[in-house]
């Protein structure tokens, strides 16, 4: 298959949008369309995973919007037929410079959190001016592609009338199921002493962490647990404070950004999301598609999706953490059928999300 793709991004430090775009990156490259990855730092840790048939591209600015008037060169320089996006900021900035470059690269851009809920509780400006942006500038898109339908409703409701494509998230590649066997150093996970909990995600507001904790000392009044949360943020010294308050210093853990974080998956007793507002919801099918089973918020937008409204993971409300403790304790005790969980997962896999992509690049 011909075809030429570029792919810009702010930088690789491990968000869950960065990932989604690395993942398409790798399934193009298989059907053989050639990949760009524009990026406007060098910066994080996937660039020690990028493939070598992956060209990069540094823009060499250390500021998104600095970054504009060397993209308008390389849309002139180089015109690749599709430009495809990831997040807010980056999405308009590279409408800004397909209408100055005046180029014929057609800008796909992707959306992945809702956005109502994320600017309802931003704190700096920037993020809580998105929605009134949105319907001025993402009509300049030839594709709009929201990561559920719950974003793509919420794209509705902030004033984007064109139609937008539903693609969900290539989660489940072969590497996730061979990084999921590899083994792990964490006591916890090789003693089998007690059921471990599992929480992934940027320590912030967002992911409602505090939430998980509380259910977790809950859980643990009931019976033996531990819970181990993976990643970095802002919200660490709060979380710790939280857990001393507790007394379960000694039965929580946080070891922070991890290069594998499907190996802690698949050998954990149970993984739960407990965020306040999601655009998907990655951790659930990564979990899943491990053999695992998964309790979640029914958050906006994508884990009733996900879990087709409890079929395959308990939902609660958000921030109810007697009902999640319980939810973890019923699922500890009954947990459903893995096998049905790993099938449910196959569904959002890179090959599908590939192949409706390129289908939205007209490569098909």
């Amino acid at each position: 298959m011909n075809g030429r793709v570029a792919i810009f991004l702010t930088d690789l430090r491990g968000g869950g949008a960065e990932r989604v775009m690395l993942n398409l990156a790798y399934g193009f490259i298989a059907r053989g369309v050639e990949v760009e990855l524009v990026l406007v730092n060098l910066e994080g840790p996937y660039l020690a995973q990028l493939p070598p048939e992956l060209r990069v591209v540094h823009l060499g600015g250390e500021k998104l919007l600095k970054s504009l008037p060397r993209l308008v060169k390389y849309l002139r320089r180089e015109q690749p037929e599709i430009l495809l996006t990831a997040l807010e900021d980056t999405n308009i900035i590279a409408l800004w410079a397909k209408v100055i470059a005046r180029t014929r690269t057609r800008v796909v851009v992707t959306v992945h959190n809702n956005l109502s809920k994320e600017s309802q509780n931003a704190t700096d400006l920037k993020r809580r001016l998105v929605p009134r942006l949105i319907p001025w500038f993402y009509p300049w898109a030839d594709t709009v592609v929201a990561v559920s339908k719950g974003v793509a409703d919420d794209l509705n409701t902030l004033g984007l009338k064109q139609h937008i494509e539903v693609i969900y998230n290539p989660i489940v590649t072969p590497e996730l199921i061979n990084k999921a066997k590899e083994p792990v150093t964490h006591q916890w996970l090789n003693s089998g002493a007690a059921p471990v909990i599992l929480g992934v995600g940027r320590l912030c507001k967002q992911k409602d962490f505090p939430t998980l904790i509380r259910s977790f000392a809950l859980v643990r009044s009931h019976q033996l647990a531990r819970l181990i949360i993976l990643g970095e943020g802002e919200d660490l010294p709060d979380l710790r404070a939280l857990v001393q308050k507790f007394k379960l210093t000694e039965d929580v853990d946080f070891p922070g950004f991890v290069a594998n974080p499907y190996a802690y998956m698949a050998r954990s007793s149970i993984c739960v999301l407990s965020s306040a507002w999601e655009g998907f919801g990655n951790v659930l099918v990564e979990t899943m598609a491990t053999g695992v089973p998964v309790v979640s918020t029914a958050c906006e937008s994508g884990p009733a999706e996900v879990l087709a409204d409890g079929k395959y993971g308990q939902l609660v409300s958000v921030g109810d953490s007697e009902n999640m403790a319980q939810a973890i304790i019923d699922t500890l005790e009954s947990p459903p059928n893995l096998e049905m969980l790993k099938q449910r997962a196959s569904e959002f896999s890179l090959d599908r999300a590939v192949s409706a992509y390129l289908q939205v690049f007209g490569y098909t």
